[in-house]
């Protein structure tokens, strides 16, 4: 009972550290509604300024000082950020922030090893509380007793902060409704600003007080920024007990879970997450939104089928990209046969959430999927690529199939939250199953049959299936299914008082899409010869999102343009530099600024009916998909 007793406090004080940088997260989407991807950058901030401060400030007051002041340094920047990244385009589509940010996030991991170089740092001992405590028999660190007073402490300071100020009050009905705060007269520019500046202390001083229990380095950003949005969706978004009674119980399940199901340590939280999103969709303490929002993926303007320009535009790619052999190298070949497999994935997403309407942030699970149908089925049964390439996506199919019958019950976040909890338990299954998928060790073996070993017949091969592919997910676009699906997504009221099942639509919609992502991993499969479970995890998932909102999710031939430029500059930064995160992270940034509403979808609004005028033509200024 003492060594449980003692796990126990080991659970609290993780849980006040999780509770400092999830509430920061919860104030900021509830009231700015920004999918803010680079918290975990600023709490990873936070830990590096602060080992600069503790080490540099000399004396026990030292310490002491340096972590507020770590924190409130990290803040300012925060708010630097708001004021000239975020706010100019808070009238985008509301996850154009999340890839404002994920571009963020990138710039900080190489910029942190430039200042404080790649090692790993021990910060100082906070003094006074270098030592530890007996508690019944075992000794406890003194520092931990005071983490877990901490987040009490915070907790009842935003709690005065929230009910017994002027600001608090405007932040709570922003919380509710910010369209009517608005209307009331209120700076939104600023209320969002002050949010924002908040929301980034607390993680940047979550970040702080982890420097005398654990080595600062660059990756914790990654480390911490996936289970405090499972803290926060677990909690109900923009709800702080929610955050704090959410970081309660996943601080506790990490403490025990090892020793009660070691088996399922790695996704436990995850199930956890799914169990309470299917039970209680909006949270343990958050509640429905009272107003609609507009749907993800809503069009600016009516879809419109291809014209003759866009027709020809269309011919004439296919015929570059057929000429491309001739000219290309086995290695360009191969990378352009990468980019062809990427451009599917992403298309496949974009059936998701631009023509659904439903976010994703577990799409991977159906790439990694079909990847391992085909490397399973050569490992156990010998099949050849003809086989494989067909009965490989049956798996991704099934897994569409079952995750997507529960998440369609969600809307918003929290289907995006339950869709990267079904991806990570995948992933959990796939990493620990050594006797058949082989584990972190991956199924190698997995080539094409001999007429297609050649780069360049494989090539050809990839090329034929993807535009298939894509003509496939046009053509789902603008059938009647589409424009069902579309109706759902648009306005779900009007959908479901004309007689539409606005689940099985959505539903069937979720498991076409998954299949596409399979055929699209099933090629991934044959190009590289293996499968790692890498290819289920979340950065792969995220790599779509950043494509389909880099091209412009309110336009049909977005995915296709971003799936290529992003892939293209990745391959192109990762090979010429170690510095690659930091200016892809860059460019993402500029290209968020620049093109708001994606890649095609400025080109179709801006420069499209500039060429028409110029041509003196009488036409419609933008038509999408004709890309």
């Amino acid at each position: 009972m003492d060594f449980l007793f003692v796990q126990f406090l080991n659970g609290l004080a993780s849980a006040s550290a999780l509770f400092l940088v999830a509430s920061g997260l919860s104030i900021i989407f509830g009231v700015t509604r920004i999918v803010n991807f680079a918290h975990g950058a600023f709490y990873m901030l936070g830990a590096y300024v602060a080992y600069t401060l503790t080490t540099t400030l000399t004396g026990p007051l030292g310490f002491w000082v340096a972590l507020p002041l770590a924190a409130l340094i990290v803040a300012a920047l925060g708010a630097l950020v708001e004021m000239t990244l975020l706010r100019r385009i808070y009238e985008a589509p509301e996850l154009f922030q999340l890839l404002a940010t994920f571009g963020l996030t990138l710039m900080v991991e190489d910029l942190v090893v430039l200042i404080w170089g790649p090692e790993d740092l021990l910060g100082p001992r906070a003094p006074g509380l270098e030592g530890a405590v007996n508690i019944f028999g075992q000794l406890f660190p003194a520092y931990d007793l005071m983490l877990i007073a901490l987040g009490p402490i915070v907790l009842a300071g935003l709690w005065l902060l929230f009910h017994k100020t002027r600001w608090g009050v405007l932040v709570r009905a922003a919380t509710q409704d910010r369209t009517m705060v608005a209307a009331l007269g209120v700076n939104q520019a600023w209320l969002f600003t002050s949010v924002f500046t908040l929301g980034i202390f607390l993680a940047a001083l979550g970040g702080a007080v982890q420097i005398p229990r654990e080595a600062v380095h660059h990756m914790m950003d990654l480390q911490i920024i996936v289970e405090v949005f499972v803290i926060v969706v677990i909690g109900g978004l923009g709800n702080v007990f929610g955050a704090f009674l959410a970081a309660f119980i996943i601080a506790e399940l990490n403490a025990f879970g090892i020793l009660l199901f070691p088996k399922i340590t790695l996704v436990l939280v995850f199930l956890v997450m799914a169990v309470v999103l299917v039970v209680r969709p909006w949270g343990l303490l958050g509640k429905p939104e009272g107003a609609a929002r507009a749907a993800v993926g809503t069009a600016l303007q009516p879809w419109k089928r291809l014209g003759a320009r866009g027709r020809n535009l269309s011919l004439g790619l296919l015929l570059v990209l057929a000429l491309l052999p001739i000219f290309a190298g086995n290695y360009l070949l191969a990378v352009s046969t990468e980019i062809l497999i990427f451009v599917l994935f992403a298309a496949s997403l974009h059936l998701m959430m631009g023509v659904g309407g439903m976010v994703s942030f577990g799409h991977a699970a159906y790439f990694g999927l079909g990847a391992y149908g085909a490397a399973l089925l050569v490992r156990f049964t010998g099949a050849p690529m003809e086989v494989g390439l067909w009965a490989g996506p049956l798996l991704a199919v099934a897994g569409a199939a079952l995750f997507g019958w529960f998440c369609v019950r969600l809307s918003g976040v929290y289907l995006a939250m339950l869709t990267l909890a079904f991806a990570q338990i995948v992933w959990s299954i796939v990493f620990q199953w050594y006797e058949v998928t082989g584990g972190d060790n991956g199924i190698l073996g997995i080539w094409p049959s001999s007429w297609a070993s050649d780069p360049m017949v494989f090539y050809y091969l990839t090329l034929g299936i993807v535009t298939l592919g894509i003509l496939a997910i046009r053509r789902i676009v603008f059938a009647p299914f589409g424009y069902a699906v579309r109706g759902c997504r648009d306005s779900v009221l009007r959908a479901e008082s004309i007689g539409m099942n606005r689940m099985s639509l959505q539903w069937l919609c979720f498991t076409l899409a998954g299949s596409f992502a399979g055929f699209a991993g099933v090629l991934y499969a044959y190009l590289k010869g293996s499968v790692f479970p890498d290819v289920l995890a979340i950065p792969t998932s995220v790599d779509g999102l950043v494509m389909v909102l880099l091209g412009g999710i309110q336009t049909v031939a977005g995915p296709v343009v971003g799936a290529a430029v992003y892939e293209a500059l990745s391959i192109y930064m990762t090979s010429e530099t170690d510095l690659w995160k930091l200016i892809l992270g860059g460019l993402i940034v500029v290209l968020v600024v620049a093109f708001p509403e994606g890649i095609v979808g400025f080109w179709q609004r801006r420069v499209q009916p500039l060429m028409s005028d110029r041509d003196g033509r009488d036409e419609e200024p933008a038509r999408e998909g004709t890309a």
